[in-house]
């Protein structure tokens, strides 16, 4: 493995049952960014995860982490997130972090302090003397993501991590996220919710069935498709519809259409020629779940329903 890369792997598969669920996926996470994992549920992305991890063995292929091709021993090194939470309930918050810290080696006297410093930065430091038991699930789940770093890993994994959380404390995450890439982490988190990839992601991987669909910048996955323009008229009167492109679509007083090959000029001085003006006129970028939508194929997307 090349000195900036984080973890890769070659030809990944894994069965169950007879069952590929996992089909030859290649990944490579570079040092230092926020590396998504994108697919349907179903797709392979927790399993591709823990054999990453060392959690699971690979049926074939192989897989690289921190420089060691055994990953569990850098797991040390590492945090993690699985998708199945999980704490002592009658743990305070701050003492179940510090004892997620002794597992990887932190001593408990620099995991306490750690843990009350890092939950005040969350905005949780009332939730510190509280016992699990007693925080919301949202809480509870920040709590055990502050667990999983608290040792400042250099990799930290993430498994789903936005399931079931309240805008508020998926603003939480989010922000602690963006803290440990600052601090020089590598994150690596699965999600089947385009947001929060769009909007964090410096580079990501769409798997589907079992297979790696697509891998590279979230511009890269919106470029695949063309810009789409949104025109409305001013006079909107008869003809109209003929003099817009073949996939154009009605949407409240406008409509909406795919960028022509030759450009938006020409259309429009057509529209204006007829009498139909402009009211109104933007063109946009397809957003990531467009793009997402057509690398996938709306039949996986139904297999995973």
């Amino acid at each position: 493995m090349t000195q900036d890369l984080a973890l890769s792997a070659t030809g990944l598969v894994k069965k169950f049952g007879g069952r590929r669920v996992v089909d030859g996926v290649d990944i490579a996470v570079p040092r230092g960014v926020i590396y998504g994992v994108l697919g349907p549920n179903g797709a392979g992305k927790t399993t591709t995860l823990r054999m990453l991890l060392g959690i699971i063995e690979p049926d074939a292929g192989s897989r690289e982490l921190l420089g060691f091709t055994r990953p569990r021993r850098a797991s040390d090194r590492v945090g993690y997130l699985p998708e199945e939470r999980g704490l002592y309930p009658a743990m305070k918050a701050v003492e179940a972090i510090a004892f997620m810290g002794a597992l990887r080696g932190l001593d408990w006297r620099t995991g306490r302090k750690r843990a009350r410093e890092m939950l005040a930065d969350a905005g949780m430091a009332d939730a510190a003397d509280e016992k699990i038991r007693k925080l919301s699930k949202g809480m509870a789940q920040l709590v055990q993501l502050v667990g999983s770093i608290v040792h400042h890993p250099e990799l930290l994994v993430l498994d789903e991590p936005f399931s079931g959380l309240d805008p508020v404390n998926q603003e939480k995450l989010e922000k602690l996220i963006r803290a440990e890439r600052a601090r020089g982490a590598t994150i690596l988190f699965s999600t089947h919710v385009m947001a929060h990839a769009e909007r964090l992601c410096d580079r990501l991987a769409i798997i589907a069935r079992g297979k790696r669909r697509f891998e590279g910048t979230v511009a890269d996955a919106r470029g695949m498709l063309p810009l789409q323009v949104r025109y409305v008229p001013h006079h909107p009167g008869e003809g109209l519809a003929a003099l817009l492109p073949d996939d154009a679509v009605r949407e409240s007083d406008g409509w909406r259409f795919t960028m022509p090959k030759e450009g938006i000029e020409t259309l429009l001085s057509r529209l204006i020629a007829a009498g139909h003006g402009i009211s109104g006129l933007s063109i946009e970028r397809p957003s990531l779940h467009d793009a997402f939508v057509r690398i996938v194929g709306r039949d996986a997307l139904e297999d995973a329903a």
